[in-house]
């Protein structure tokens, strides 16, 4: 059986879920609970070496890292990544500016790390609108191109929606405006529709 070991607020699992979900792929879902500090436990620490989630057990393996794991269902059930050399590497591109430039300055250890070091002059939220408005304005950039479709790239859904949605989650969580960003806006609103998409929504999971 196909089993993620998840927490419903994090971002990276919601893009695992995401995308087992848009595969038809069922699976169980574990929960590790981040604010009891589970993911630094005993258990967490054997299948996910980083005390992180999401780790993934699929076809005999423990995979982990979100966009490792997305690959891998990509390669083996395909339909999450373009065909064509460019379009692979234009939807890892647009994936990479979420999950390895927005996401990493604002995880939530860093935005308390900061908070603390800064005796508070530096809030939380004040931390992750500047961090999050100024990502999702680069990544409103990088959709002004010509194969920017329906979604982030073509018309149909990528890796690239995958990270999208799950970082504007977090926006409006942290009031940051989203509105103004024309195609991220119509992209999202897009992806919203379609009930395998819903069905992944943290509020859809949450215990």
């Amino acid at each position: 059986m196909t089993r993620l070991y998840d927490y419903w607020r994090s971002s990276a699992a919601y893009r695992v879920r995401l995308a087992l979900n848009l595969l038809g792929e069922g699976f169980g879902a574990i929960a590790v609970d981040l604010l009891k500090a589970e993911q630094a436990g005993a258990d967490n620490l054997a299948r996910n070496p980083q005390g992180l989630v999401p780790t993934l057990e699929v076809d005999g393996l423990t995979l982990t890292q979100s966009l490792a794991i997305i690959e891998y269902l990509n390669d083996t059930r395909g339909g999450l990544l373009p065909a064509d050399a460019p379009g692979r590497a234009r939807v890892r591109a647009l994936s990479y500016a979420v999950a390895m430039e927005i996401h990493p300055i604002c995880n939530l250890r860093v935005g308390r790390f900061v908070e603390a070091a800064s005796g508070g002059a530096i809030t939380m939220a004040g931390w992750q609108r500047k961090f999050i408005a100024e990502g999702l304005a680069a990544f409103e950039r990088m959709l002004d191109h010509p194969a920017t479709g329906r979604f982030c790239h073509g018309d149909s859904v990528t890796m690239a929606d995958l990270c999208l949605l799950p970082q504007v989650y977090n926006a409006r969580r942290w009031e940051v405006d989203v509105t103004s960003h024309s195609h991220i806006a119509r992209i999202v609103a897009e992806l919203e529709t379609i009930p395998a998409i819903a069905a992944a929504h943290p509020d859809k999971v949450k215990p």
